[in-house]
């Protein structure tokens, strides 16, 4: 359960709720140009681009969820859970893990464009990264600041979709969430006006009738259809500050109240919320616990050097009392 956006505001934007019932060790990760990426499949790679993201370090290597290169390229994976197919090598392709999908994309192309024309060689085949860490099904948003595309592993290779509206959740695949829409195209934020309000003279009880019908549940389609709603409605600031802020709301539209959705006896909430900027290379971050917004500037670090350098999630919430006396 997740939901990707794009936002063009003050800057163009770029980030997702994470939504799962665990955690593991989640940070974030700046990887520069000289750190070797391994492929299982694959030679060496040995310098690329620079790209900051979410990851888990997994024996020093960066499993990305999600993140941005120096040149404003962003992707981010989400849960497409039963719909995601992999394969086994083949010799006329690039053959990549589901995992190494995200640092290849990065790593070696500059916009969405380009990351398109590299995904139609990529073959995705089933290869975890440990035995003891499964394979996770996926699908990817991928942006620029000039357009997004979805990427879906499907049974007959990856299948790619121009995204002209910047928004992903999970199944059902991206066409059908693009057919779904049309069952909402009456929402509006503006108050609903004529039909039989207008025909007996009567006034509404409450602001906010032009959306009335917009789904609240937690479904993968109704997250997608809300997001859309309030994506392509929320004003856009013109302030760095306030474009963050607002790209934050937006997500918040979304997000998965802890207890609200269950496995078992495991809780879904939203780990993390991420906002990157694909102009300066920010990274802004803030989790369940944490509401404070935290940014990890890709700009302030040393592009060149061969280490990857992470920086934990802060989890613990504090709170500024105002009226708290200062002590002599």
């Amino acid at each position: 359960m997740c939901t990707a956006i794009t936002f063009s505001a003050a800057g163009y934007y770029f980030g997702r709720n994470l939504d799962h019932e665990e955690v593991y060790g989640e940070c974030v990760v700046f990887v520069p140009r000289a750190f070797p990426l391994p492929y299982k499949h694959e030679k060496l790679q040995t310098h690329h681009y620079a790209m900051i993201g979410m990851a888990k370090i997994c024996d020093g290597y960066p499993l990305l969820y999600d993140g941005v290169n120096e040149y404003g390229l962003a992707v981010a994976a989400l849960n497409f859970p039963g719909n995601a197919h992999y394969g086994d090598a083949r010799e006329d392709k690039l053959n990549l893990a589901p995992y190494e999908l995200i640092p290849k994309i990065l790593s070696s192309a500059k916009t969405t464009e380009e990351a398109v024309a590299l995904i139609k060689n990529i073959n995705l085949v089933a290869t975890p990264y440990k035995k003891d860490i499964p394979l996770s099904d996926l699908h990817f948003l991928i942006a620029d600041k000039n357009s997004s595309a979805v990427a879906e592993p499907l049974e007959g290779g990856i299948a790619v979709c121009q995204n002209r509206i910047g928004v992903l959740t999970n199944n059902p695949p991206f066409p059908h969430q693009i057919e779904n829409l049309k069952k909402y195209l009456h929402l509006s934020p503006k108050d609903a006006k004529g039909g039989l309000a207008e025909r007996l003279n009567i006034s509404p009880n409450s602001r906010g009738t032009g959306a009335f019908g917009l789904p609240g549940d937690s479904t993968s389609e109704s997250r997608f259809v809300r997001a859309v709603f309030t994506k392509l409605n929320a004003l856009t600031p013109d302030t760095e500050p306030g474009s963050v802020n607002q790209f934050f709301h937006i997500l918040s539209a979304v997000e998965q109240v802890e207890g609200c959705v269950r496995i078992g006896d495991k809780a879904v909430r939203t780990q993390y919320s991420c906002c990157m900027n694909l102009d300066t290379g920010v990274y802004y971050y803030k989790t369940y616990s944490n509401s404070k917004i935290y940014a990890v500037s890709m700009l302030l670090e040393d592009a060149d050097k061969g280490e990857i350098v992470s920086y934990p999630l802060l989890w613990e919430e504090k709170i500024h009392v105002e009226n708290q006396k200062i002590q002599p």
